[in-house]
């Protein structure tokens, strides 16, 4: 995992509101703003945060789902930011996206074999007489078995749904696959079913994953490295252990400190932290660190100047004033 699979480079991603006729001022929603990170070989980055941080933007900006507004994407030392839709058909059997909703997500008027079919179609991937032999290897990598084929989405449950979803984005041979939250709309025991698939996955592969989610225990299980966002920025990144043992951030010891504990014991003396104060708006940012008016520890310097993220320990960067001197 030594060479940089994906690079990131001050990645925005900003859209434009519409704004009433009694406001004077043009409205910009600042989804992704000036974010920085690379992705190894063979590695999964877990992305974290709260709900509107950016997370997904920032999924379907580095798969160009999204157009950027500005920055860098570059993927296996080419530059993908500006190559048009011909030029990025070939990129696109290398770059892959599992989605959050596997009931919204497939179409319901195909059936499995032709939903994982279609990305072998669109590619012209292997001789038409050999698809459906492929559709079969793929569907039993990911659990499911050859009575599935000519079944369509409404037949099956949560799980086996994004089991599908899975096998379609396996389905031209990628290398680097954008996971958007795919556990969180499935029941708890079928998570886990879902998490272990990928790694499977990944070990028979060699696949690279960012994997996008809510759960922290389950972005510890599965990630070799954790970036925290918060309003369109991340603000920490490190390694698993490090972020989680020794979290430098003011924000990521709060999102830690919410993790459930299954023992009442220990739970019971465990310190929450309860962050107060307004949450900010996206739109139109104001100066200063993004997070400083729900912050137990800011100061004059976080309403003035925001803060950059920088390395403090090795590997470990943090995007905090309280580490800016150090």
């Amino acid at each position: 995992m030594g060479e940089n699979l994906l690079e990131i480079k001050g990645l925005c991603k900003h859209f434009n509101l519409k704004k009433s006729i009694f406001e004077k001022n043009k409205k910009v929603l600042h989804a992704v703003d000036d974010v920085t990170l690379e992705i190894k070989k063979g590695e999964t980055l877990g992305l974290v945060g709260e709900s509107g941080c950016g997370k997904t933007t920032l999924g379907r900006t580095v798969v160009r789902l999204y157009e950027p507004t500005s920055g860098e994407i570059v993927y296996d030392n080419k530059n993908i930011t500006n190559l048009n839709f011909q030029e990025m058909k070939s990129f696109r059997r290398k770059i892959q996206m599992i989605f959050q909703d596997p009931y919204a997500s497939l179409n319901p008027r195909q059936t499995i074999g032709d939903i994982i079919k279609e990305p072998m179609e669109i590619h012209n991937l292997y001789e038409e007489k050999n698809r459906d032999k492929k559709v079969l290897e793929i569907l039993e990598l990911v659990g499911l078995n050859s009575s599935h084929m000519s079944r369509y989405p409404h037949e099956f449950s949560g799980g086996q749904r994004q089991r599908v979803g899975i096998a379609r984005a396996l389905a031209c041979n990628p290398e680097f696959i954008v996971c958007d939250e795919p556990i969180s709309a499935l029941d708890v025991s079928i998570q886990a079913q879902i998490i272990n698939t990928l790694e499977e996955l990944q070990k028979k592969l060699g696949l690279t994953y960012l994997f996008i989610a809510h759960d922290l225990s389950m972005v510890k299980h599965i990630s070799d490295r954790v970036g925290i966002m918060y309003l369109g920025k991340l603000v920490e990144i490190s390694t698993s252990d490090e972020v989680y043992n020794t979290p430098l951030h003011p924000y990521t010891e709060a999102l830690l400190s919410a993790i459930p504990i299954p023992d009442p014991d220990i739970s019971s003396k465990k310190e929450r932290i309860i962050l107060e104060g307004d949450i900010p708006t996206p739109i139109n940012p104001k100066g200063g660190c993004r997070f400083k008016s729900r912050c137990p520890k800011a100061f004059e310097k976080c309403e003035e100047i925001e803060p950059k993220l920088i390395e403090v320990r090795e590997n470990h960067k943090v995007a905090c004033h309280l580490y800016t001197n150090i």
